[in-house]
């Protein structure tokens, strides 16, 4: 069970200040006067107009004060939210550079111009680019705690993540609670509850109103109740759990109550659902008014320094917001920058190799296994995890069982191989899978997530698009997330339905920042899947389920090094009167296809492209091929209305217009579900018929 107790102030206030010299309570006590100034100042120049959001930090300055001071800044790990401006300062941001964002200048340290104010972000302090989604940075905090443990055995670094009471309601919280607990990992959760989700109260937001109270059943977790707006409570009850962590005992959880004096942010006005005398309760507890009357009770300081102190952040303050206005905006033309990888590209000649071929042929599946194992021995860094993608969790019961390695066995064998450190499996939860790989991929491990059915990507969906596929351009560099997710995808299996047979592929080609790739076969799964996993760049890697073992896909095996720069497409078939350009299991019957069309009339021959990377795609070879053909169909598995296919025949027909001597045409899956019954599914799906007659009427035309 967790451990849990209330720190108060006591004996001897915590033996003479919690172990802290007067100076440092004076820093402590300027950090929090420089917090509260920067949020005035902001408040003063949204009204100006001179900036354009503001969020504030007030009422939460005690405690992330001593949250950044009880912590190791540059050694520990940091996922802030956006009411840590006192903790970042304590970290070592300055006030200069947190005025900067609020102005969106181009030399904005965080973001260059590219996030919302109170949006930290610092690799050199070890502060990971903070995001706008409430609840996602618990997950990648877990994976970057996972990482400390897994490139320093030895290391009692701590991961900090913090966020208000509101964000304990997201499913991500619990989900890494859960994954801190089951692997003793070092993270500790800072939970700043002020009582409200801006308008929310905790009455109507945690069961019970007390967020330490639900989480005391979990094992290992040492649980700290404290007033956040006393600072060495705060501190001594931080400096507790960052030895428990240390000390590799498991995670901790400190519950710190805070007040939010100003409303949540300059958009929220807190006079419209919060009385009078509740605001005026709240203000007597101003840590800002608190902790100065304290340390000149204690005689840490008198009247004459504590103004010395008010005077000088005024000054920093001033000298800044001066500086922070005159600075450039960001520079036109930047836009793009950042956006994917400038040390490696992946769509280079780098990655261009030819196969030298050994053994036998191997379906998709073995080939994918194959590759994984020799990338996993060249790169100590990979590790590969989901569900059920290890052998047997019970190590003990491996020499007596033949192993799982996947539901499809694409991982089979790699635990027994790579040991449990670098294959394993997960819980059922698909945002803590994608969640933990930003964490390991942000620390420089090149992490090889599963999602077991593309059907049940949905709840991992935040962490791609939100986090995954932002986190270089959102940071301005600073960091990066290249994972790789794999994805079994796909229908024609004859009883799938629903949950197991969809595609939607568009989902994701529409994500800034994210590659995506989908082989049709075990040749270019192979030289795939080795570039995404030597790339610098997010990868989600398709893999279609009915392909893993068809006979006509299968390969020999192309060697140790062999790879396929992304964007390129295959030229599956040459042909002369009309191009299909399709992908995935749409290839083989645009194959079949062409097969009849010709056998019917043999003047007329099918060009067949094969686009292998969807994004980017190979936009040279679709204008060459149109060029010569004139006559273009566009094939894919998903829905018709609104798919893949609709973005390339938009562009053929904007770019290629008077090439053309038909109009493009499109053949995909009618615009519902893959149904179970067979008979059912192959009228949903496309077939082979339907690409027969759309090419003979568009030859026809």
């Amino acid at each position: 069970m967790a451990t849990s107790r209330t720190t108060q102030l006591a004996p001897e206030l915590l033996a003479r200040f919690a172990g802290l010299e007067p100076e440092d309570l004076i820093r402590a006590l300027r950090i929090m006067q420089l917090s509260r100034r920067l949020d005035d100042r902001e408040i003063l120049l949204k009204r100006q107009n001179r900036i354009y959001f503001q969020i504030s930090g007030a009422g939460h300055e005690a405690v992330s004060t001593a949250a950044g001071m009880a912590l190791r800044a540059g050694s520990d790990w940091f996922y802030p939210y956006y009411r840590d401006r006192a903790m970042c300062l304590a970290l070592g941001v300055s006030a200069e550079q947190m005025l900067l964002q609020a102005v969106g200048a181009g030399e904005d340290a965080a973001s260059g111009g590219r996030q919302m104010p109170s949006h930290w972000g610092s690799p050199s302090l070890h502060i990971v680019s903070a995001s706008s989604p409430t609840g996602t940075q618990f997950l990648q905090a877990v994976g970057c705690a996972h990482a400390s443990v897994y490139l320093d055995p030895q290391s009692d670094d701590v991961t900090l993540v913090s966020s208000g009471d509101g964000a304990t309601s997201e499913g991500e919280f619990w989900e890494a609670l859960n994954l801190a607990c089951l692997d003793r990992l070092p993270v500790l959760f800072l939970i700043e509850d002020n009582g409200y989700a801006i308008s929310v109260p905790i009455e109507r937001q945690t069961a019970g109103g007390s967020i330490s109270r639900l989480v005391r059943g979990f094992p290992g977790l040492l649980v700290l109740e404290v007033d956040g707006t006393d600072f060495l409570a705060s501190y001594q009850a931080l400096r507790e759990a960052a030895a428990w962590c240390r000390s590799r005992q498991g995670p901790a959880l400190v519950h710190a109550h805070v007040i939010r004096p100003y409303s949540h942010s300059l958009s929220d006005d807190e006079r419209l659902y919060r009385t009078p005398e509740e605001r005026e309760a709240e203000a007597a507890r101003d840590p800002i008014q608190r902790f100065p009357e304290f340390l000149l009770a204690e005689g840490v300081l008198d009247r004459h320094r504590l103004q010395l102190v008010l005077d000088e952040v005024e000054r920093e303050v001033q000298d800044a917001t001066e500086r922070a206005l005159a600075a450039a905006p960001p520079p036109k033309g930047s836009a793009l920058r950042h956006l994917y990888s400038e040390r490696v590209d992946p769509t280079s000649d780098q990655f261009q190799s030819e196969p030298i071929f050994e053994g036998a042929p191997l379906t998709m599946v073995d080939a994918i296994n194959r590759t994984l194992r020799d990338e996993m021995r060249r790169n100590p860094r990979i590790l590969v995890f989901g569900e059920d993608v290890a052998d047997c969790s019970r190590e003990e019961n491996l020499p007596r069982v033949k192993g799982k390695g996947g539901v499809f066995k694409v991982t089979q064998g790699l635990q027994c191989e790579f040991g449990s450190r670098r294959c394993f499996n997960t819980p059922l939860a698909e945002a803590a899978i994608v969640g933990r790989a930003i964490g390991l991929a942000t620390r420089g491990l090149k992490p090889v997530a599963e999602i077991q059915f593309f059907d049940y990507i949905w709840p991992a969906m935040m962490q791609i698009r939100n986090e995954l596929a932002t986190m270089r351009w959102r940071s301005n560099n600073g960091f990066s997330c290249p994972a790789v997710i794999r994805v079994a995808i796909g229908g024609y299996l004859q009883g799938g339905a629903i949950y197991h047979s969809q595609c939607g592929e568009v989902e994701f080609t529409h994500i800034p920042g994210l590659r995506v790739v989908m082989p049709s076969n075990a040749l270019d799964a192979c030289g795939l899947l080795r570039t995404a996993l030597r790339a610098d760049d997010p990868v989600l890697f398709l893999e279609h389920k009915r392909l893993y073992r068809e006979p006509y896909n299968r390969s020999p095996y192309p060697g140790p090094d062999f790879t396929i720069p992304f964007g390129k497409a295959r030229l599956v078939k040459v042909g002369r009167s009309l191009t299909i350009v399709t992908y995935g299991a749409l290839v083989q019957k645009a194959l079949q296809a062409a097969s009849v069309i010709e056998s019917r009339n043999p003047d007329w021959t099918v060009e067949i492209l094969d686009l292998r990377t969807l994004a980017p795609y190979d936009w040279e070879a679709i204008r060459l091929s149109v060029e010569k053909t004139a006559r273009v169909i566009v094939a894919h598995e998903d829905c018709l209305s609104f798919g893949y296919g609709a973005e390339i025949a938009a562009r053929i027909a904007d770019e290629l217009f008077a090439r053309l001597d038909a109009p493009v045409r499109r053949v995909a899956a009618l615009d519902t579900w893959v149904a179970y019954h067979p008979q059912l599914e192959d009228e949903i799906l496309p077939q082979v018929e339907d690409l027969v007659r759309e090419a003979e009427a568009l030859l026809a035309y």
